[in-house]
């Protein structure tokens, strides 16, 4: 059954959502995102379908929709023209110039940021899958590469450890390379439809959820 855990009203009074879905007793528990990022909607109605699954020994944790301000606003950043991906509190966070990857005036200064912090903080994951697009790879931070390399041949993504450019206050650093939980980043195609990319990634995503 899914369960509501907690949620936050946004600057243009949306709603974000943390749900559960668990079994009785459970071993680790996982956490899935979607749209960190307004205009990467595809996670989700991933994450939506993902949330049907019944999970043996686990409990997941999903927020479809990270970002619904930048999500309405069919934008990168969210309603403060702050990109989530660069707002965490990291070591190598930047007073960055005010253009797309604009990392706001302070680390963690956005509510979805703090949101997320304070789920990691409440409910400890053992492993994080965050989904965006355009690049049709397998990302990972931290301990995770064995998990990557899987996921990566379930998917048939190529896997590629380094994004290729600097992301100073991402959430792959802050959670996998500072503090050692394995974070997979699955980086979907722009021109598929939704119900190919599930059956792209669904065997990846069930073994994920097991993990």
């Amino acid at each position: 059954m899914v369960q509501t855990l907690d949620k936050i009203q946004t600057k243009n009074q949306n709603e974000v959502r943390l749900y559960s879905v668990e079994p009785l007793y459970y071993e680790k528990t996982l956490l899935i995102i979607g749209v960190m990022h307004g205009d990467e909607w595809q996670g989700e109605p991933l994450i939506e379908k993902m949330m049907k699954y019944s999970p043996k020994k686990n409990r997941l944790l999903f927020i479809p929709c990270l970002n619904p301000d930048g999500k309405e606003l069919k934008t990168r950043q969210n309603a403060n023209q702050v990109d989530l991906n660069r707002n965490f509190p990291t070591k190598n966070w930047i007073l960055s110039e005010k253009n797309d990857y604009y990392g706001g005036q302070s680390p963690a200064s956005e509510e979805e940021t703090k949101f997320v912090i304070k789920i990691i903080e409440t409910y400890p994951p053992s492993a994080i899958l965050t989904i965006h697009n355009p690049y049709k790879i397998v990302n990972f931070d931290g301990p995770a590469q064995k998990i990557a390399k899987k996921f990566s041949h379930l998917s048939n993504y190529p896997l590629q450890e380094d994004i290729g450019y600097p992301t100073p206050g991402s959430f792959g650093t802050y959670c996998g390379a500072e503090r050692k939980i394995p974070t997979i980043t699955l980086e979907l195609p722009d021109d598929e439809d939704i119900e190919k990319l599930w059956q792209e990634n669904k065997k990846a995503f069930e073994y994920f959820m097991e993990l």
